[in-house]
């Protein structure tokens, strides 16, 4: 046995996208559990939400209420979001679809994507993405396409196998926290979600211990300073 890594120097932010507000039972937050233990193990420090909970506009601006809605959250949650340096989503399926609640954050997500950091990279660099899906129907590999390209295209690193699932007997059913689902002792949906879970560490503590993605390249201001990073056609662009 190998000594585990000691990643007290990480945070991590859960955000669970189930359709079901507190207090009541969500049977993403269930699997998600797991996980939280896992990154506490180890020493991360973990933040967790439940977005439903929350006033989130609808929109792709980092305020909706400067568009017209009268209240909304994000741009609290954004700091919470900022801080992290993992951020793990969570979502039932529906129709074979993440939860409309997932899309909403992503969206939000994305309203932020055209910040930049101190070295003029998108404010999303140097983090690591994740997923947790749970359901009673097909959908769950979709469902990580979706989301873990959404979170990649707007600057997150997604490491190998950050995704991990449960769905239950397509039809009406056990959901995943139910007495005698079988999820938490299914052995493929525990093993995943354990490796996910360090490898997100692992890839947190890579980018963050060595000043995160090097800036050569990726830089805007220096795009638009005229900076073409050695592409063949720099000169007409």
């Amino acid at each position: 046995m190998t000594t585990p890594p000691d990643y007290s120097d990480l945070r991590a932010l859960f955000i669970n996208c189930t359709l079901t507000p507190s207090p009541q039972t969500s049977n993403t937050q269930a699997l998600m559990d797991n996980a939280i233990a896992i990154m506490r193990g180890a020493g991360v420090e973990v933040d967790q939400l439940r977005a439903v909970d929350h006033p989130i506009a609808p929109g792709v601006q980092p305020d909706m209420r400067e568009a017209g809605f009268p209240d909304d959250a994000w741009p609290e949650l954004s700091e919470r979001v900022l801080a992290a340096d993992i951020l793990v989503l969570g979502t039932p399926l529906w129709l074979g679809e993440k939860s409309s609640v997932a899309t909403r954050v992503i969206e939000r997500l994305y309203a932020l994507s055209g910040e930049t950091n101190d070295a003029g990279q998108y404010i999303y660099y140097g983090k690591v993405g994740g997923l947790v899906v749970t359901g009673n129907e097909d959908g769950y590999k979709h469902a990580g396409m979706n989301v873990l390209y959404s979170l990649q295209h707007i600057g997150y690193t997604i490491p190998p196998q950050a995704d991990c699932g449960w769905v239950g007997e397509a039809g009406p059913g056990p959901s995943y926290a139910d007495e005698g689902s079988g999820g938490p002792e299914n052995v493929f949906t525990q093993r995943s979600l354990t490796f996910m879970s360090w490898n997100l560490m692992h890839m947190a503590a890579l980018l963050k211990r060595s000043g995160g993605i090097p800036a050569h390249g990726t830089s805007g201001p220096a795009w638009e300073d005229g900076e073409r990073f050695g592409h063949p056609y720099g000169d007409r662009l």
